[in-house]
């Protein structure tokens, strides 16, 4: 068996995140799941558009744990509200097989991710968080997130 590079650079990236680092490499993940899915949607390959999208269902099973509803206030409802946007808007994708749709999810799940980055960047805030169970809202996060949900349930 040949040697990934790439497995082992994620698996090391992984060990040293921070819990917040986590939750930007299930976006990676995932974004790069629904990346993936597109092109096979345009090349019409149907086992290979099926693995990503059934690995970013999983994926985003993953996220939607990580949610604490009771302690996680506006973020929390805001992050669950976008998760299950984008869980039926990945199903509608795949059912009509639009690499439009997955596009458009990907460009929000960028957009989220890059407020959950900055986040990570901000040591004292990094550090305050004790576990990805216990996310609370920064006022860049919970905004970018409140924002993006509004605009489905719209």
């Amino acid at each position: 068996m040949p040697y990934d590079t790439g497995l082992s650079y994620r698996r090391t990236a992984i060990e040293g995140a921070s819990p917040i680092g986590l939750v930007i490499a299930l976006y990676d993940t995932l974004w790069g799941n629904l990346r993936r899915a597109t092109e096979a949607i345009r090349e019409n390959d149907i086992e290979t558009r099926c693995l990503e999208l059934n690995h970013a269902f999983l994926v985003l099973g993953q996220l939607e744990s990580w949610v604490a509803p009771v302690n996680g206030g506006d973020l929390a409802l805001s992050l669950t509200q976008f998760y299950r946007y984008l869980r039926a808007k990945m199903m509608e994708a795949s059912l009509q097989q639009s690499a439009k749709t997955l596009e458009e999810l990907m460009n929000l799940i960028l957009h989220v991710r890059s407020a959950w980055q900055q986040r990570d960047m901000d040591p004292v805030q990094a550090s305050a968080a004790p576990a990805a169970t216990q996310l609370s809202a920064t006022p860049d996060l919970a905004t970018e997130s409140r924002r993006i949900a509004l605009s489905f349930s719209a």
